[in-house]
């Protein structure tokens, strides 16, 4: 865990690093009347609450409302940590529905800036039952078609962790966060400290991205762009007018935080992604590149496909996008470095969600994170381009105890009730259902230096008692070069 703890900022600090000075407008909720010492009548909680509104000048732990962050308009909602730890009481779940509903109402992405203890203690049960309405209000959201995106501060933990910060699309950390759903007084007195930490939940799977302060705003920017809605900040959405001149907070209508505040609309299909140009492959002095003619023998087009030279994902990744903005992790405690996933933005400012394998075998926690990733781009409307290129789905004792066989049926579950459009580029090799996995059904484009199979022509070969002398004439009997699998059908073109 890094040595030194990140200075804290307010809630309305952490809003002017993302909006600037003048890019904020507040909003209240209807007001609640509380009886004396809130509602278990706790000794002194009137006191404390007095305490924290002098101290910090707010009137509970969170602010929320509008504003712009670069070109995109949004609901701004963030923690005030001062006050009372910026815990979660009745008060707070007004203003964490009342923002929910604002964004759902003017169709706007939510971002919520996170710096939390979990519930207050203070109002008992009535404080954690706001957790659920916390998760209401995003399960609404979500069912819109909007997008969440959480930026979580030093500390976020407990219940605020568990909903706002974890249950968003997209979760950011600043560096050496606390980040965890124990807290520092809860946890086991020999828990790692690294566990809790931005940097641990990031190599646990379960932050996408740690970013400096002085880049978030570009990050969230970027995000926000890829995200959507689409609709830049003057072109104000439904519902959004001009921000009140004075600064005064808007006070929100009763009834803005209701369940049925604005019903979901659904997306027109977005175009589909458009293919990626095929790469030439580097070639050594002495060899003449090869990508200019189709592979002869299904042996020549598995030697093609394995060749060290050939351009893998990253490659095409950066040839492709302008911008790309990783997806990290399967929220299960997972990683997998060889399927690179995540949104990018062409040069036209188009975005399009990627999943690419690197040419490993693609382990549990990667076709977890590609499901994920798929899933999140059909609800937002975002087309999909996969890259296929695994010799097949990892099958070692470890990857069995991790799924493999529930993560496999999970992205095809994905990729077949996708609504957005879905293309496919076999960039190498395509190794049997672990690669199907991933590509796109009627949409399947191919490389002149692939190839797909049903099985590795080696394996093939051993489970037909053949010598490896045969493997050749294996291959050729699978019909697997690029040629063969657009007479197949499989695929549609081939591309280069």
């Amino acid at each position: 865990m890094p040595d030194e703890t990140p200075a804290r900022m307010t809630a309305r600090e952490a809003v002017t690093l993302l909006t600037g000075p003048a890019g904020f407008a507040e909003h209240l909720p209807p007001p609640r009347e509380l009886p004396a010492d809130g509602p278990l009548g706790w000794a002194g909680y009137d006191a404390a609450r007095e305490r924290a509104r002098t101290r910090t000048g707010e009137e509970e732990s969170v602010v929320y409302g509008t504003g712009v962050v670069g070109d995109r308009a949004c609901v701004l909602l963030s923690f005030e940590f001062g006050f009372l730890g910026g815990s979660l009481g009745q008060r707070t779940g007004d203003r964490l529905e009342a923002a929910y509903a604002l964004a759902l109402t003017r169709r706007l992405p939510l971002l919520a800036l996170v710096a939390t203890g979990g519930s207050r203690m203070q109002e008992g049960m009535v404080a954690l039952t706001q957790l659920q309405r916390v998760a209401a209000a995003a399960t609404r959201l979500r069912a819109a078609g909007l997008p969440q995106i959480a930026v979580v501060r030093d500390p976020t933990t407990g219940g605020g962790w568990a909903t706002v910060g974890a249950g968003a699309d997209v979760v950011l950390a600043l560096p050496g966060a606390q980040v965890g759903f124990a807290g520092s007084r809860v946890r086991p007195a020999d828990a790692d400290p690294y566990a809790y930490s931005a940097e641990g939940q990031f190599a646990a799977g379960q932050v996408d991205a740690v970013v400096p302060a002085d880049e978030l705003a570009a990050t969230v920017t970027h995000w926000l762009r890829a995200l959507g809605p689409h609709v830049a900040a003057g072109a104000q959405p439904s519902g959004t007018g001009p921000h009140d001149p004075s600064g005064a907070p808007e006070a929100d209508a009763p009834g803005a935080g209701a369940p049925d505040a604005a019903p979901p609309r659904p997306h027109d299909p977005p175009p589909a992604a458009p293919v990626p140009r095929a790469l030439p492959v580097p070639s050594a002095p002495a060899v003449p590149s090869a990508t200019a003619r189709l592979p002869e023998t299904g042996r020549e087009a598995v030697a093609r496909a394995r060749d060290a030279r050939r351009p893998r994902a990253e490659a095409y990744l950066a040839d492709y996008f302008a911008v790309r903005l990783p997806l990290h992790g399967d929220r299960c405690g997972g990683t997998d470095p060889g399927l690179l996933c995540g949104f990018g933005l062409r040069a036209d400012g188009g975005a399009v969600a990627y999943v690419a394998q690197c040419g490993t075998a693609t382990r549990p926690a990667g076709y977890r994170t590609a499901a994920r990733t798929i899933r999140l781009a059909d609800r937002l409307g975002v087309p999909v381009l996969t890259l296929v290129d695994t010799p097949g789905a990892a099958n070692d004792a470890e990857a069995e105890r991790a799924g493999a066989g529930a993560a496999i049926a999970e992205t095809f579950a994905a990729i077949a009730a996708a609504r957005v459009p879905v293309t496919t580029l076999v960039i190498g090799e395509g190794g049997s259902g672990g690669a199907l996995a991933l590509a796109a059904p009627g949409n399947t484009h191919v490389t002149a230096d692939s190839y797909f199979s049903v099985i590795a022509p080696e394996l093939a070969a051993a489970i037909l008692k053949r010598p490896p002398s045969e493997t050749g004439a294996t291959a050729d009997q699978l019909r697997l070069r690029p040629q063969d699998l657009v007479d197949l059908g499989f695929a549609r073109s081939i591309v280069g």
